[in-house]
């Protein structure tokens, strides 16, 4: 069994993977005194934590083997694989002892094999998938979802604190990422019903703005939903959860119930127009399927099993 002692301010954090959420994430932890390394593929990411006095490493191998924890927000399980088993040559090059808190989106399998190839090296392991937009990022008011050993977990709450308003532990290696792809199924539908609703309201003759402002204070629509209709109202599509992100999310979500011999319909259909917005090109907010279905509202209607 790994020892565990309690992560605080004076270990050394590695962060690799400055994106929307990375770079927050990033932001907050040195905000809280954390002495860190910060490693982005393209450089020009790293400059401004650079400047507010996180090291800067050229290489992933160089972060991890000058650090104490290593967390990591990568874009997939392509990209969790190359930086830990393949040419980031992360678990090689870190000291037995570090722990590792990854907190990308990926398959439970991709989570699980890190866990163990990390055991077999003295390393533990976490994967805490975050749950929440770049504003609550910015905020440190995400929910984090942790999988893995519960003595590691219990040991980093001041990270966890200094980033998010609240972390559950699931269960063994993998159910954190488990339980992130059920919370983001329930978030894929939950804006294409919204999507579907304004398209029938538009079809139906509503006035546009009366139909999004109204809408937004049903007791159906989430707080949540209700801020995403009224950026929608003004066509404003700014990614604060990029719609690739989302389609990612998507497939992880239907492999894993095809895993499980489970039929997801809704899940199919919704993945659909999430997967035909996502090619239109452009970053833009997952919502972005609201403008589509409005757009579809003055289309042929598809053929339905109603008479």
């Amino acid at each position: 069994m790994l020892q565990f002692e309690k992560i605080s301010e004076r270990h050394r954090l590695g962060f690799i993977g400055l994106g929307h959420m990375g770079s927050r994430i990033a932001r907050r932890l040195l905000a809280a005194g954390f002495p860190m390394i910060v490693f982005n593929r393209e450089s020009d990411k790293t400059i401004e934590l650079s400047a507010l006095g996180a090291e800067v490493a050229p290489q992933p191998a160089a972060l991890a083997a000058n650090v104490d924890v290593v967390l990591s927000c990568l874009a997939d399980g392509a990209a969790v694989e190359d930086v830990y088993l393949g040419s980031g040559s992360v678990l090689r090059s870190a000291r037995p002892g570090t722990r590792i808190i990854e907190l990308s989106t990926v398959a439970p399998e991709t989570s699980r094999n890190l866990y163990h190839a990390g055991r077999q090296l003295g390393i533990s392991v976490l994967d805490v998938a975050v749950s929440g937009s770049t504003p609550a990022a910015e905020a440190g008011a995400l929910t984090l979802l942790a999988g893995g050993e519960r003595p590691a977990f219990d040991t980093a709450g001041e990270i966890f604190g200094a980033i998010a308003k609240q972390w559950f532990y699931m269960g063994p290696s993998g159910s954190g990422v488990a339980m992130k792809l059920v919370v983001n199924t329930l978030l894929g539908l939950g804006m294409q019903s919204v999507a579907e609703a304004v398209a029938l309201g538009s079809a139906l003759g509503l006035r546009r703005d009366l139909l999004f402002d109204v809408l937004a204070k049903t007791a159906v629509v989430s707080p949540v939903q209700a801020a995403k209709l009224a950026s929608a109202k003004a066509n404003e599509y700014a990614p604060q959860f990029p719609i690739r992100l989302m389609h990612k999310d998507f497939g992880l979500a239907l492999s894993a119930a095809a895993g499980a011999h489970l039929w997801l319909p809704a899940t199919e259909a919704a993945a659909i127009v999430n997967a035909a917005e996502s090619k239109s090109g452009g970053e833009e907010d997952f919502s972005a399927v609201i403008r589509r279905m409005e757009q579809a509202a003055g289309m042929e209607a598809i053929p339905s099993l109603i008479n």
